[in-house]
This record gives C-alpha cells, sequence and structure tokens, in this order.
C-alpha cells in the first residue's frame, strides 16, 4: 500500500460536525495524530448545533482534549438537531463565514453519502465554499448501518485509538446512554479499518476528489 504523506508543512485544518462529538467520533484519532505530530497548528472547527447547552460545554472540552498543543478555534451554533437541511441558509452562511477566515491544508467533515440528513446535508455544503481543498469524509457507526468501502485510511497507534476512546468515553456524558456509544464500538470500527490498510487500528475517510504530484 502506497503512504502519502504531508509532512510537516501542513499549517491549519479545518474540522466541521452537525453535531458535537461527530467530530471527536470520526476523526479523533486523526487530530490526536496531527496535533501531537505538529505542536501549534491552527484548527478551526465549525459545530452547527449544541450552542449554548450542556453539548457546547462538552465539545469545548473535548476538541481541546483532541487538539493538543493546537491553536484551536472553534464555534457552536444552534441550529436545531434533525433540521439542518431546512436551515440550509444559515448553515451555508456559518461555512462562508468559516471559509472567509482560514485556508487549510485540509478539512475533516462528514461524508457526502452519510445516512443522516444533518450530516449529510453539511458534508454537501463544504466544497461551495472550499473548491480547491483536500476534503476527507469521516464515517459514524450508528444504527442506519451506513458504513461503507472508504478509499483513505490515516493508521493509529494503539495508544492514540485508546486515548481516542478514554477521551469520548470522559468530555461527552451526556452520550453515555446511547447503546452504541460504547468502547467496543469504537474500537472495534477502528480495528476493522486497521486491517483494512495493514494496521493496529486507523480511521477511515470518503475522498470525492484528489489531485496527484507525483512527479518530484
Amino acid at each position: 500500500m502506497i503512504r502519502l504523506g504531508a509532512g510537516r508543512s501542513l499549517a491549519g485544518i479545518v474540522a466541521v460536525g452537525a453535531h458535537c462529538d461527530d467530530i471527536a467520533i470520526g476523526a479523533g484519532g486523526t487530530l490526536l495524530t496531527m496535533c501531537l505530530a505538529r505542536p501549534g497548528i491552527r484548527v478551526d472547527a465549525l459545530v452547527l448545533s449544541g450552542g449554548g447547552t450542556e453539548r457546547e460545554q462538552e465539545e469545548r472540552a473535548a476538541l481541546a482534549a483532541f487538539c493538543p498543543e493546537a491553536e484551536l478555534h472553534l464555534t457552536v451554533l444552534k441550529l436545531p438537531d434533525g433540521r439542518i437541511p431546512v436551515h440550509w441558509d444559515e448553515a451555508k452562511v456559518a461555512v462562508e463565514e468559516l471559509r472567509a477566515q482560514t485556508d487549510p491544508d485540509l478539512i475533516l467533515a462528514p461524508r457526502t453519502d452519510d445516512a443522516h440528513q444533518d450530516h449529510r446535508g453539511l458534508a454537501r455544503l463544504i466544497p461551495t465554499a472550499f473548491r480547491d481543498h483536500l476534503v476527507l469524509g469521516y464515517e459514524i457507526v450508528k444504527w442506519d448501518g451506513d458504513l461503507g468501502r472508504p478509499a483513505a485510511y490515516q493508521p493509529l497507534s494503539p495508544e492514540i485509538a485508546e486515548r481516542k476512546v478514554r477521551l469520548l468515553q470522559e468530555h461527552y456524558p451526556s452520550q453515555r446512554q446511547r447503546p452504541w456509544y460504547d468502547r467496543e464500538a469504537f474500537l472495534g470500527l477502528a480495528r476493522i479499518r486497521g486491517i483494512e490498510c495493514h494496521a493496529r487500528y486507523a480511521e477511515a475517510f470518503a475522498v470525492t476528489k484528489l489531485a496527484l504530484d507525483l512527479g518530484d
């Protein structure tokens, strides 16, 4: 398997989620890996729902832990959970405002074919504002059973995989009652994705469009 790396030139990341905990579930291990390797990296994060509630407080503490030593800028809006498609204009304005304040090297976002309407709606907004950026679409395990065949993988060390699961359990107490929100689910999916890329653990991503420069 060919591995392509960004080196240490990676200067900025955008991470977006429809709900508090989406980013951490889908790409928490990747954020930990990148931030630990590049102290001081800028991370701009946008979450469309949960603002003004206990979930916003959970998200702020969680992303601070998932982005150690990073320059983190987080915005949490108050769009209603499960209704983001009918709040399209507000979501689009938020994404465009995010684009106006940053020019990242990488974007972590939901998959465009995610079964959840909020995830899918946000994913489809991203390329309307970030037109020339690498977007990795993360996956979120859930009842819908919409996990597919990803195209890109970020291997996770056992230490990072365990740290991700611990932080998810520690920082999102409001979600612990969900039947799928447990160590076995998170670590089990990471193990399966690791098998697929010859690693112990991994996070997997969909890639809609990728330009290569293999001449050097």
